[in-house]
């Protein structure tokens, strides 16, 4: 079985493309896409950033999955390739998760990485 060809290098697991299809659907909103973004900062050094945007950048990267278009910025894709976006729903845990291998080791929030 071969991996779809993807755009972005990012993975949006069914879950999570589910889930923001459903928060898409609730806003009404056909017109977002989710972008995943890494910015600097954190305690790590970089930090990763999710968010719905109406914005189209230049060189900005694209995927749909399961109805979700999914953008990535030009200067992000080398740090997201190949990383698994998924959402949990547990008494664990609950949100959207990163799973990147290109981290070289992350803060213990989670949200930071280098």
């Amino acid at each position: 079985m071969t991996a779809p060809t993807s755009s972005t290098g990012v993975i949006l697991t069914d879950e999570a493309a589910a889930k923001a299809k459903g928060l898409l659907d609730q806003e009404g909103r056909d017109d977002l896409s989710l972008r995943i973004a890494v910015q600097p900062g954190g305690c790590a050094g970089l930090r990763y950033q999710l968010y719905f945007d109406d914005r189209e950048l230049d060189g900005d990267k694209a995927d749909v999955v399961g109805g979700v278009r999914m953008v990535v910025d030009k200067m992000s894709v080398p740090y997201l390739a190949g990383a698994t976006i998924d959402f949990a729903d547990s008494i664990e845990a609950q949100g959207f998760t990163i799973d990147n291998p290109n981290a070289g080791g992350s803060c213990a929030c989670g949200d930071s990485f280098n």
